[in-house]
C-alpha cells in the first residue's frame, strides 16, 4: 500500500527536522533570538500538522473520493 512506502520517509523527515529546531523552539535569553524562537516553534507545528494530514486525513480523502480501476 502507498501509505506504508511513504510511512518511514515522512516520519524521518518530520523528527529530524523537529529534533534540529527543538533547542531553539525552547530557547534561551540569548540575544537575537526574539525572531527565532517564535519562528521554530511554528516551523514544528506546521511539521506536525502536515505528518497528520499526510499519513491519516489524505489517504482517507482518497479512498473515499478516488475510483481506483485496472
Amino acid at each position: 500500500m502507498l501509505i506504508q512506502e511513504r510511512l518511514v520517509s515522512i516520519l524521518m523527515i518530520a523528527l529530524v527536522t523537529s529534533l534540529a529546531m527543538l533547542p531553539i523552539a525552547i530557547g534561551s535569553v540569548n540575544p537575537g533570538r526574539e525572531i527565532m524562537e517564535p519562528m521554530a516553534a511554528i516551523i514544528i507545528g506546521g511539521l506536525a500538522s502536515s505528518t497528520i494530514l499526510n499519513l491519516l486525513i489524505m489517504p482517507a480523502i482518497m479512498l473515499k473520493f478516488e475510483k481506483f480501476t485496472r
